[in-house]
């Protein structure tokens, strides 16, 4: 059988979706969510910190989230908008600006 090298050997050339569905990726839910290697380095790092840290807390601010990775606030403010829009499995939205941006996160 001459196979293409994403082929999963499910779909025939006819019915094979313009997407490759057998594809896993770490921390998926029961919705699918986009692939992390869209983003920049700095997006992953803040992406897995709102994994890891999103199951414990809620809010974040920019500021914090910044002194844990190494960035400054005006960093993850500018990254966080491609992880706001993405479909991954953290659901991220701008939640107050008072004394910096804060973030609402639901893992």
């Amino acid at each position: 059988m001459n196979s293409k090298p994403h082929d999963c050997g499910v779909f025939t050339d006819r019915t094979k979706p313009p997407f490759v569905v057998s594809v896993q990726y770490p921390y998926m839910s029961a919705t699918a969510a986009a692939p992390t290697s869209d983003l920049t380095d700095k997006q992953r790092q803040i992406l897995a910190y709102l994994r890891e840290k999103g199951q414990m807390k809620t809010y974040f601010k920019s500021r914090l989230i910044g002194e844990a990775l190494g960035l400054s606030a005006k960093e993850v403010g500018s990254n966080m908008t491609a992880i706001c829009e993405g479909n991954f499995d953290v659901d991220v939205e701008k939640w107050g600006y008072s004394s910096g941006t804060t973030w609402k996160v639901t893992v």
